[in-house]
């Protein structure tokens, strides 16, 4: 497997292809698909479904785009569907404009458990305190660990909206940091890092 990744939209979310073969996992989609969509052509892959971290508009709107070129699921874990109804007015919010979003369909929800899709197996963990239902993707036989705004390098997400939870938050850093210290992480913002990196600095 590989992975690559790609800067996605004012705000610089990391947006990752998993790719085994020709086949594509989308992790965070990121606010715009028109770049994705031409390495989706370029790299002549078959994107299978889009994961996200959990439900801000940095992370999902392009999601409905990618769905117009290809009808693959979106996983998301259903505490956070309260966001992504309302992804357009938080994007205007914050990108400060008038903005068209493809509301995203094809809806499946996310359990911590382990998945096999098309041979790419993997493990959700539920990862909650930055938003009520953030989740993060670990690649155990490769050592990857996909963690949106839950944890970054030398930074952890925040926890200062109305929806988010510190105490959650820490519990949540608490399991990622019992994995392997090799683990690397790969964030939705910023560069990676490992699990021994970030464990030394606790920074909650």
């Amino acid at each position: 497997m590989k992975i690559f990744k790609y800067l996605v939209g004012e705000m610089q979310t990391n947006c990752y292809f998993i790719t085994k073969d020709n086949k594509c996992l989308i992790i965070d989609a990121g606010e715009s698909a028109d770049s994705l969509l031409e390495e989706i052509q370029r790299k002549k892959l078959k994107p299978l479904a889009v994961f996200a971290t959990h439900g801000h508009f940095d992370h999902i709107m392009a999601v409905g785009e990618i769905q117009l070129s290809f009808h693959i699921p979106f996983y998301i874990c259903d505490k956070d569907l309260f966001l992504v109804k309302r992804v357009r007015e938080t994007a205007e919010h914050f990108l400060r404009g008038d903005i068209t979003v493809i509301q995203p369909k094809f809806i499946k929800n996310l359990r911590e458990n382990i998945l096999d899709l098309s041979n790419f197996k993997f493990q959700i963990l539920y990862s909650p305190g930055h938003t009520p239902g953030a989740v993060c993707y670990y690649f155990e036989n490769e050592g990857w660990l996909f963690t949106g705004d839950t944890l970054f390098k030398d930074a952890i997400g925040r926890y200062d909206f109305s929806y988010s939870d510190k105490r959650k938050l820490q519990k949540s850093l608490d399991k990622l940091f019992a994995l392997p210290q090799q683990t690397i992480v790969y964030p939705g913002h910023g560069e990676q890092t490992t699990i021994g990196a970030e464990k030394r600095h606790r920074l909650i």
